[in-house]
């Protein structure tokens, strides 16, 4: 089963990694007339056929912007026990160090806790080129299927570069320890010169979404906090920023991931290996260690919910209340438009009214807290999370997964839970009290609010500029934003937790509670609220700026940018011959999504958004953003 499903991943179709059959001996003529056939069906390739009936070819440079995780890291220098893994990759490739030796792996991936930058004796750095996030491990590409589509119409590394950074660090670290938006800014700069002065698109995906919005507002900030290019740099360089997956607000998997190390699939940790989270690699405390050195990572805290209730809901609200899940066998997953356009009136199809899911409450703390009115809980005291003593009994000799959960005294971790349920309002107070030294360290780095007065002076700073409700938009009227993501897909929105029954040592004291179901056709699952979105980024996280926040001239978009929504629906792969898919919506799956390389080969070649269609909807993502009250 693992040869076939490796088979899937390496040979998905011909336009996304070449894979031909004529390697397979012929050992029977009705074998290869049933090979013959299946190569028949196979499409041309996007770029190919662009190419041929459109006569699309290479005009403006492209920026490619990786997002947390997929991207390469190699060690550069490091401790006695990694002797012999001089440049060679401890983060994407085959991983082969984690089975070796897995906690000198682990303590080579963290950061200094205090700093959020190399600990003393190790460095550790992005891998350069496009070979930092074509393929995240052998057969199982991220990149790779855009960029042999951009060079199907005469793209190279000319007029092609992977902006490849240090996804652990917060953004304003990239640049403070390896200069990485100043060499970004130096390399669109020639790739606009050296092409004859054509404006670059810029592709960023995920978490590249933010740590580029960053760089657009650092790239015109003067010395030294910024890049110094001037308030008219971006209109002169950029022509689209064509965002995919983008997780603009956030995702609530950030949550999960700091709160208690686990999720629903979460991507980073099962991308490790199949077998990493097994007892016998690291012992018992397999998510202690993980939860460690994750905690280490600034860019986790990018990824926490923006926006507090007015964009995620309180107690008794959300801006996706009504919507129906589909999450029994016997049915697939929906979104509640149809294929038509924004125009399409059945917008009630996809909703009901009858006991809407409270998913304001992103942690619920049993069954009972995620679905009562909120006037039946008992209520959350920010001041109370802050003034509950630590422990005195913390014992540095308790083992090596040190988390700050040993800092806690028992009773604080009971008084958490008592059935209460939290919003992004009391959320980051939470956080703060289980995870203090982590969000004390990024906090300094980054924001999670909305700005009342975007003209104060403090939102000059850094930290603020990868929130897209705490910064304005360049001065760019001429440059296009594209919001581009899958829908379809059940996507992590809230969580059902309990207390974990262990009190082992350093023992991480939560966990989702996997034993809490809904009834058919739930949102509610294995003790997951799921919503629509792309398996990773909920819809409202991806769209809402463009649908609203940043459409026409608004306080956050002041030059009027152009916005579009460009939403792929999901559809699963027919068989394995087409492993992940060429319709897929998935988060990294997409990027080989035929509609979506399309869309990116257009732009590049000189189309507008109007050109290659508009707006296309699937989502519901209109009817949310209307009941989100945000002053614009």
């Amino acid at each position: 089963m693992a040869s076939i499903l490796r088979f899937r991943k390496l040979c998905y179709v011909e336009p996304a990694v070449k894979c031909g059959f004529e390697s397979f001996d012929d050992k029977s003529s009705k074998i290869n007339q049933k090979l013959d056939k299946k190569e028949e069906d196979v499409p041309e390739s996007p770029g190919i056929r662009l190419k041929r009936e459109e006569g699309l070819s290479a005009l403006h440079p492209v920026v490619l912007v990786p997002g947390i995780v997929t991207g390469g890291l190699e060690l550069w220098e490091g401790r006695p026990c990694s002797d012999g893994l001089f440049r060679k990759r401890l983060w994407g490739g085959s991983f082969t160090e984690i089975f070796k030796r897995p906690l000198c792996w682990l303590e080579h991936l963290s950061l200094h806790n205090e700093t959020g930058l190399d600990p003393p004796g190790i460095r550790v750095r992005a891998v350069p080129g496009l070979v930092a996030a074509d393929y995240f491990a052998p057969g199982y590409f991220v990149w790779a299927v855009l960029i042999e589509n951009l060079a199907k119409i005469g793209y190279e590394e000319k007029n092609l570069h992977m902006a490849a950074y240090d996804w652990r660090l917060s953004f304003q670290n990239t640049e403070i320890r390896d200069h990485a938006l100043s060499r970004l800014k130096s390399k669109i700069e020639l790739m606009y010169i050296t092409n004859g002065y054509k404006k670059v698109v810029v592709v960023p995906h995920s978490m590249g979404v933010i740590y580029f919005l960053h760089f657009l507002k650092w790239v015109e900030t003067p010395p030294p906090m910024g890049g110094g290019g001037g308030p008219g740099w971006c209109a002169k360089h950029i022509k689209a920023v064509m965002n995919i997956g983008p997780a603009f607000l956030g995702v609530p998997k950030a949550v999960s991931n700091i709160f208690s190390a686990e999720g629903r699939d979460i991507a980073y940790i099962r991308a490790m290996a199949p077998g990493v989270l097994d007892s016998e690699i690291l012992g018992l405390q397999t998510l202690e260690h993980v939860m460690r050195v994750s905690r280490t990572w600034d860019s986790i805290v990018s990824l926490l919910p923006k926006g507090g209730e007015t964009i995620w809901g309180n107690m008794d609200w959300s801006p996706e209340e009504g919507h129906a899940c589909y999450l029994s066998k016997k049915r697939n997953f929906q979104p509640s438009l149809s294929d038509n356009n924004v125009n399409n009136s059945d917008a009630k199809r996809g909703f009901r009214v009858k006991d809407p899911v409270k998913y304001g409450r992103i942690i619920s703390f049993g069954k009972a807290a995620s679905t009562l009115h909120s006037s039946k809980l008992p209520a959350v005291n920010p001041k109370e999370l802050l003034d509950t003593s630590a422990s005195q009994n913390f014992n540095p000799a308790c083992g090596e997964a040190w988390t700050e959960y040993e800092e806690m005294s028992r009773e604080s971790i009971q008084k958490i839970a008592a059935d209460k349920a939290y919003t992004t309002r009391t959320l980051l107070d939470l956080l703060r009290f289980v995870a203090p030294k982590m969000m004390q360290r990024a906090e300094a780095h980054l924001s999670h609010g909305i700005a009342d007065n975007l003209d104060d002076p403090k939102y000059s700073h850094y930290k603020y500029w990868s929130n897209p409700l705490e910064m304005k938009l360049p001065d760019a009227p001429n440059m296009e934003i594209y919001c581009m993501y899958g829908v379809g897909i059940p996507t992590e929105r809230s969580y059902v937790y309990k207390l974990s029954p262990t009190n082992r040592c350093k023992s991480i004291p939560y966990q989702i509670d996997s034993s809490v179901h809904g009834e058919d056709d739930s949102c509610l699952k294995g003790g997951v609220y799921f919503a629509d979105g792309d398996e990773s980024v909920p819809v409202i996280s991806a769209g809402f700026m463009c649908a609203k926040g940043w459409r026409g001239r608004t306080r956050f978009n002041p030059s009027g940018i152009a916005t579009y929504i460009r939403e792929y629906r999901h559809k699963p792969p027919s068989s394995l011959l087409e492993g992940r898919g060429i319709e897929s919506g998935a988060h990294v799956d997409i990027m080989g999504n035929v509609a979506l390389i399309e869309d990116v080969l257009r732009v590049a070649a000189g189309a507008t958004g109007k050109e290659i269609g508009g707006d296309k909807i699937h989502s519901d993502i209109l009817r949310m953003s209307e009941r989100i009250n945000l002053r614009l």
